[in-house]
């Protein structure tokens, strides 16, 4: 099997997985520690790598770390259901004390097992968790039970959690989360997230359940200085000379976004022969500006000209001062009370973001592809 030199779009691990040395080393005393975690930080920017990494160091003996993905759950009890199958799976392991832990703790359920081509590593529970069976609280409550029958420390993590807000009675959900977890002592939470707004929202704002939940980090961007030597030992091994200049320019391309520098590196190494050059990346660039065109068009499909006009702002380099008179006049963007609209609707749609420094693109491969077709 070929081994591929850059790895994207999936968590990576072993030799794929780069610096990233003070974020482990502070979560895996967090996850030792019994502390509860907020992981923040936009796409693309390796925060499942880092968990998984995190969990590969931690003594199973002691500690088991359960992880899980929420990005698709609709409802709450599409959460519950995730949840209770996901710490049944991954503390328990074998089929048959899967079984005896939902005899023991879920006895009013009639699960389905299914099974793949071995029947030891690949199988699939579902558990049909409704309110008829189950109250929130007693689902929430399994994790801690569980902790306590294999006498061990249980971190529960869970990825996009700011799904949780999209729910109905969001709010109402968000409390009896809190109210459980709360006064658990053996199960921990490590709580990933990618829309900061939304994450700030639930987590710091004193009127939110999980108001002071827990440990707040937000990942920041693997420099370039520490992606240099990752990226030419990755040519190296393929015969292929590229220089740092070239890779500070594949690094600030994706503003250094791990997933997409890993891509554009990938990309430019299949462009390349012996020696990477200026036009090798540039042509990597357009081959990913390619590539997610379709995506960037569906995007935008249906943005009012206001909204188009505020994202060519952006382009533009205007980042503040939208309400200006000059700023609302060159870009047609209406009265000043609409650009509070304009940007709430945007940075909804996960188009743009606000920080201490103004108004700035998600993506930065959206950002190039804005400023192509303006």
């Amino acid at each position: 099997m070929i081994k591929k030199s850059f790895i994207y779009g999936v968590a990576v691990e072993g030799d794929n997985f780069t610096d990233r040395v003070k974020e482990t080393n502070r979560l895996k005393s967090d996850f030792e520690n019994g502390q509860n975690v907020i992981l923040i930080s936009p796409r693309r920017m390796g925060k499942t790598s880092l968990v998984k990494k995190v969990r590969s160091l931690i003594n199973t003996d002691t500690t088991i770390v359960v992880y899980m993905d929420i990005y698709d759950c609709r409802s709450e009890y599409d959460f519950y259901n995730r949840l209770a199958t996901s710490v049944l799976k991954q503390t328990s392991g074998k089929t048959e004390l899967i079984l005896q832990n939902i005899k023991d703790f879920l006895i009013r359920l009639n699960p389905s097992i299914s099974f793949g081509s071995d029947p030891n590593n690949e199988f699939s529970i579902s558990l049909g968790i409704t309110p008829k069976e189950y109250s929130a609280e007693e689902i929430l409550e399994l994790p801690e039970k569980i902790a306590k029958k294999i006498n061990k420390h249980i971190v529960i993590c869970i990825d996009e959690f700011q799904q949780i807000g999209e729910f109905a009675d969001s709010l109402s959900i968000q409390k009896k989360m809190r109210g459980v977890w709360q006064l658990q002592s053996n199960v921990s939470y490590c709580l990933l997230g990618s829309k900061k707004h939304m994450l700030s929202s639930m987590f710091q704002n004193k009127k939110m359940p999980f108001y002071q939940f827990g440990d707040i980090v937000f990942l920041q961007a693997i420099s370039t200085e520490d992606w240099i030597p990752f990226i030419r030992n990755k040519f190296k091994e393929k015969n292929i000379e590229i220089s740092d200049e070239l890779i500070r320019k594949i690094c600030s391309s994706v503003d250094n976004q791990s997933s997409y520098v890993q891509q554009l590196a990938w990309n430019v190494m299949l462009n390349a022969e012996n020696e990477v050059t200026e036009e090798t990346v540039e042509v990597a660039i357009n081959d990913m500006l390619s590539q997610n065109t379709l995506l960037f068009m569906q995007q935008i499909e249906g943005l009012t000209s206001y909204q188009m006009n505020f994202l060519k702002a952006i382009s533009d380099g205007v980042h503040n001062d939208f309400t200006s008179q000059k700023i609302l006049s060159s870009y047609e963007l209406g009265a000043k009370s609409n650009i509070m609209r304009i940007k709430n609707v945007l940075i909804h749609k996960g188009l743009i973001e606000k920080t201490s420094e103004g108004i700035f693109f998600t993506d930065p491969i959206f950002k190039l592809w804005m400023k192509r077709i303006n």
